[in-house]
Protein backbone atom coordinates (compact mmCIF):
# COMPACT_ATOMS: atom_id res chain seq x y z
CA UNK A 1 0.00 0.00 0.00
CA UNK A 2 1.46 3.32 -1.10
CA UNK A 3 0.76 6.38 1.05
CA UNK A 4 0.81 9.32 -1.33
CA UNK A 5 1.69 12.84 -0.20
CA UNK A 6 -0.66 14.16 -2.87
CA UNK A 7 -3.58 12.25 -1.32
CA UNK A 8 -2.56 13.32 2.20
CA UNK A 9 -2.84 16.96 1.14
CA UNK A 10 -6.61 16.43 0.91
CA UNK A 11 -7.36 14.02 3.74
CA UNK A 12 -6.01 11.74 6.42
CA UNK A 13 -5.53 8.19 5.13
CA UNK A 14 -6.75 5.28 7.23
CA UNK A 15 -5.52 1.75 6.68
CA UNK A 16 -6.52 -1.69 7.90
CA UNK A 17 -4.41 -4.19 5.98
CA UNK A 18 -3.16 -7.76 6.37
CA UNK A 19 0.13 -8.65 4.66
CA UNK A 20 0.43 -12.41 4.08
CA UNK A 21 3.75 -14.17 4.79
CA UNK A 22 6.25 -13.57 2.00
CA UNK A 23 4.81 -10.26 0.80
CA UNK A 24 7.26 -8.23 2.90
CA UNK A 25 10.87 -9.44 2.83
CA UNK A 26 12.74 -9.20 6.11
CA UNK A 27 16.52 -9.07 5.76
CA UNK A 28 18.32 -9.24 9.10
CA UNK A 29 22.04 -10.03 8.76
CA UNK A 30 21.50 -13.63 7.64
CA UNK A 31 19.31 -14.60 10.63
CA UNK A 32 16.72 -16.13 8.27
CA UNK A 33 13.95 -14.02 9.78
CA UNK A 34 10.60 -14.94 8.24
CA UNK A 35 7.00 -14.04 8.80
CA UNK A 36 5.08 -16.92 10.43
CA UNK A 37 1.60 -15.36 10.37
CA UNK A 38 -0.18 -12.60 8.46
CA UNK A 39 1.00 -9.15 9.51
CA UNK A 40 -2.18 -7.36 10.57
CA UNK A 41 -1.96 -3.58 10.80
CA UNK A 42 -4.37 -0.71 11.24
CA UNK A 43 -3.80 2.98 11.66
CA UNK A 44 -3.63 6.30 9.87
CA UNK A 45 -1.29 8.61 8.02
CA UNK A 46 -1.55 12.37 7.90
CA UNK A 47 0.36 15.31 6.55
CA UNK A 48 1.41 17.54 9.44
CA UNK A 49 0.22 21.14 9.16
CA UNK A 50 2.77 23.96 8.87
CA UNK A 51 5.48 21.60 7.57
CA UNK A 52 6.95 20.88 4.17
CA UNK A 53 5.69 17.37 3.44
CA UNK A 54 6.22 15.92 6.93
CA UNK A 55 4.13 12.76 7.42
CA UNK A 56 2.98 11.16 10.65
CA UNK A 57 2.06 7.47 10.55
CA UNK A 58 0.60 5.87 13.63
CA UNK A 59 -1.08 2.58 14.22
CA UNK A 60 -0.79 -0.92 15.56
CA UNK A 61 0.60 -4.17 14.19
CA UNK A 62 0.43 -7.82 15.18
CA UNK A 63 2.51 -10.61 13.65
CA UNK A 64 4.44 -13.75 14.57
CA UNK A 65 8.01 -13.86 13.29
CA UNK A 66 10.18 -16.96 13.01
CA UNK A 67 13.97 -17.32 13.19
CA UNK A 68 16.59 -19.59 14.73
CA UNK A 69 17.23 -19.41 18.47
CA UNK A 70 20.59 -17.76 19.20
CA UNK A 71 21.48 -20.45 21.78
CA UNK A 72 20.29 -23.81 20.41
CA UNK A 73 19.78 -22.91 16.72
CA UNK A 74 16.29 -24.47 16.68
CA UNK A 75 13.45 -22.56 14.95
CA UNK A 76 11.52 -20.29 17.32
CA UNK A 77 8.53 -17.96 16.99
CA UNK A 78 8.42 -14.42 18.33
CA UNK A 79 4.98 -12.82 18.54
CA UNK A 80 4.96 -9.05 18.13
CA UNK A 81 2.00 -6.89 19.12
CA UNK A 82 2.89 -3.22 19.29
CA UNK A 83 1.89 0.28 18.41
CA UNK A 84 3.91 2.76 16.41
CA UNK A 85 3.99 6.53 16.00
CA UNK A 86 6.45 7.53 13.30
CA UNK A 87 7.44 10.76 11.59
CA UNK A 88 8.85 11.11 8.07
CA UNK A 89 10.33 14.12 6.33
CA UNK A 90 11.16 14.48 2.62
CA UNK A 91 14.84 13.71 1.99
CA UNK A 92 15.12 16.78 -0.25
CA UNK A 93 14.39 19.05 2.75
CA UNK A 94 17.45 17.77 4.63
CA UNK A 95 19.91 18.64 1.87
CA UNK A 96 22.59 16.20 0.82
CA UNK A 97 25.83 18.13 1.30
CA UNK A 98 25.07 20.36 4.23
CA UNK A 99 25.91 19.42 7.79
CA UNK A 100 22.95 19.88 10.11
CA UNK A 101 22.78 19.69 13.88
CA UNK A 102 19.70 17.86 15.13
CA UNK A 103 18.09 17.95 18.54
CA UNK A 104 16.81 14.94 20.47
CA UNK A 105 13.29 15.17 19.01
CA UNK A 106 14.57 15.17 15.44
CA UNK A 107 16.50 11.95 16.03
CA UNK A 108 13.15 10.15 15.83
CA UNK A 109 12.41 11.42 12.30
CA UNK A 110 13.09 9.27 9.23
CA UNK A 111 13.23 10.41 5.62
CA UNK A 112 11.43 9.43 2.44
CA UNK A 113 12.06 10.07 -1.24
CA UNK A 114 9.58 10.60 -4.03
CA UNK A 115 5.87 11.20 -3.75
CA UNK A 116 5.19 9.20 -0.62
CA UNK A 117 5.92 6.16 1.52
CA UNK A 118 5.34 2.45 0.97
CA UNK A 119 3.54 1.08 4.05
CA UNK A 120 5.35 -2.26 3.72
CA UNK A 121 8.71 -0.49 4.15
CA UNK A 122 7.47 1.26 7.29
CA UNK A 123 6.24 -2.03 8.77
CA UNK A 124 9.46 -3.89 7.87
CA UNK A 125 11.52 -1.30 9.73
CA UNK A 126 9.24 -1.37 12.76
CA UNK A 127 9.23 -5.19 12.95
CA UNK A 128 13.04 -5.38 12.72
CA UNK A 129 13.39 -2.81 15.51
CA UNK A 130 10.76 -4.54 17.66
CA UNK A 131 12.44 -7.96 17.50
CA UNK A 132 14.43 -8.84 20.63
CA UNK A 133 18.21 -8.42 20.39
CA UNK A 134 18.82 -11.81 22.02
CA UNK A 135 16.46 -14.21 20.24
CA UNK A 136 16.02 -17.29 22.40
CA UNK A 137 13.32 -19.94 22.07
CA UNK A 138 12.61 -19.81 25.82
CA UNK A 139 14.23 -18.13 28.84
CA UNK A 140 15.71 -21.40 30.17
CA UNK A 141 17.21 -22.51 26.82
CA UNK A 142 20.42 -24.44 27.57
CA UNK A 143 21.92 -23.95 24.11
CA UNK A 144 24.38 -26.30 22.45
CA UNK A 145 27.20 -28.40 23.92
CA UNK A 146 30.52 -26.71 23.07
CA UNK A 147 32.19 -30.12 22.76
CA UNK A 148 29.86 -32.29 20.64
CA UNK A 149 27.34 -29.71 19.36
CA UNK A 150 24.22 -31.48 20.66
CA UNK A 151 21.13 -29.48 21.62
CA UNK A 152 21.22 -29.54 25.45
CA UNK A 153 17.45 -28.95 25.60
CA UNK A 154 16.88 -32.37 23.99
CA UNK A 155 19.63 -34.55 25.50
CA UNK A 156 22.25 -34.42 28.22
CA UNK A 157 25.34 -35.48 26.28
CA UNK A 158 27.59 -35.89 29.33
CA UNK A 159 30.53 -34.07 27.77
CA UNK A 160 32.83 -32.39 30.26
CA UNK A 161 34.61 -29.25 29.21
CA UNK A 162 38.18 -29.27 30.44
CA UNK A 163 39.17 -25.75 31.23
CA UNK A 164 42.81 -25.34 30.33
CA UNK A 165 44.54 -22.02 30.67
CA UNK A 166 47.16 -22.17 27.91
CA UNK A 167 48.79 -18.96 29.06
CA UNK A 168 50.67 -20.92 31.78
CA UNK A 169 51.73 -23.87 29.59
CA UNK A 170 55.16 -22.33 28.85
CA UNK A 171 55.98 -22.24 32.59
CA UNK A 172 55.61 -26.03 32.83
CA UNK A 173 58.85 -26.38 30.88
CA UNK A 174 60.88 -24.05 33.10
CA UNK A 175 63.62 -25.73 35.22
CA UNK A 176 63.88 -24.60 38.84
CA UNK A 177 67.00 -25.93 40.64
CA UNK A 178 66.99 -29.28 38.91
CA UNK A 179 63.25 -29.92 38.88
CA UNK A 180 60.46 -29.25 36.40
CA UNK A 181 57.48 -27.18 37.43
Amino acid sequence: MFISVQELEFKKVHFDVAFPPGEIEFFDDGDRLTQASPLQTEGSAELLPHTVGEIRIRGHLAVAMRCDCNRCLEPAEFPLDSGFDLYYRPAAVAGEDEEVEIDEGEAEIAFYEGGGIELGDVLREHVLLAMPMQRVCRPDCRGMCPICGQNLNLINCGCEAKLVDDRWSALKKVQVKGSTI
